[in-house]
């Protein structure tokens, strides 16, 4: 999860059932806030369950929220900014975190990061176009924002990777920094696009695509 950027959820977990009844006990639909932090060991459900997870996750705000009678719930939450977690507690209904919101990089006027902005946008869309060929119709198309800081959220949440390849983009402290990293992986897969160019986009990319 990426500030600037929407995910629809499908709630049924009691765990998460519970997290949003109490979401709905507050008022004010801003403050309607909880963090979302990348599994590292575990698994989200079975025996083997949550050993460990990311430090560093995102602060969203559950925008919408429509109940089914059997207790489900869709949501739609958009992530505000970035937080690290410094401790968790287990013992409620839910899992409740002490965390700090990091702050955000914004982009002054004139540096090179408004160019590292266009570069890769440029990059993209090479890469968009070698995908939509490989897959025979459109894909990863949408509109991208032209803030450096939020185009660089929106591709890395867009682009074609890998779990741990989002969490070390996630965890980049600048604008710039995330830019060059998401041109070098779109690169990569180009390359692997070019080697092996019988397999689907979503096998080249090693994992399937995310249409936030």
């Amino acid at each position: 999860m990426f500030p600037g950027v929407r995910v629809p959820l499908h709630v049924f977990e009691d765990r998460y059932r519970a997290l949003v009844h109490h979401l709905l006990t507050i008022s004010d639909k801003s403050l309607r806030l909880f963090g979302i932090v990348a599994i590292r060991e575990g698994y989200e459900v079975g025996q083997h369950g949550v050993q460990s997870v990311h430090r560093v996750g995102c602060l969203v705000q559950m925008t919408s929220v429509e109940p089914y009678e059997d207790g489900r719930f869709d949501i739609e939450v958009l992530g505000r900014e970035r937080l690290r977690l410094d401790g968790l507690n287990i013992s409620g209904e839910f899992l409740v975190g002490d965390v700090e919101t990091l702050p955000s990089a914004r982009t002054p006027k004139g540096n090179d990061t408004t160019r590292e902005a266009a570069h890769t946008l440029a990059t993209f869309a090479e890469y968009r176009r070698r995908l939509s060929a490989m897959r025979g119709s459109d894909v990863l198309d949408g509109d991208l924002p032209r803030d450096p800081e939020y185009l660089s959220y929106s591709l890395a949440a867009t682009c074609l990777l890998t779990l741990r390849e989002r969490q070390a983009l996630l965890e980049v402290d600048t604008p710039m920094e995330r830019l060059i990293m998401l041109r070098h992986a779109m690169y990569e897969e180009m390359r692997a696009i070019a080697a092996i160019p019988s397999l689907p986009a979503t096998e080249v990319a090693r994992t399937s695509w995310s249409p936030n």
